[in-house]
């Protein structure tokens, strides 16, 4: 969805360059003009573009930190759970072993 909003976003302002260069170049005015209107129009292009870069730079820094964060949770729940799982099964075969112990000593008397 943010993929789709962003190059939304880019073939709009693709168009607008397009589109304000194509109207000064068609525009009535000397040479001089006509090159420092395409000049700034240029750099202020570039300067959005990089404002629009470095805010989806920051945004997908933040998002792979969120979900770095999200499975590191994860992670310590399942290794929690797998902790008390293998508590469970240790205490189980204890009291087989000890269900075996006995048995054992009734059968060598």
């Amino acid at each position: 969805m943010r993929n789709e909003s962003g190059a939304i976003m880019l073939a709009l302002l693709t168009g607008a360059a397009i589109g304000a260069g194509v109207g000064i170049l068609y525009a009535p005015d000397a040479g001089s003009n006509t090159r420092k209107k395409i000049r700034e129009k240029v750099d202020e292009t570039r300067h959005d573009l990089a404002d629009r870069i470095l805010h989806a730079k920051d945004e997908l820094t933040r998002t792979a930190e969120e979900k770095r964060v999200a499975f590191e949770d994860k992670l310590e729940d399942l290794l929690s759970h797998m902790s008390y799982k293998a508590d469970d099964i240790i205490v189980g075969l204890e009291h087989k072993l000890e269900e075996l112990r006995k048995k054992n000593a009734q059968l060598q008397k």
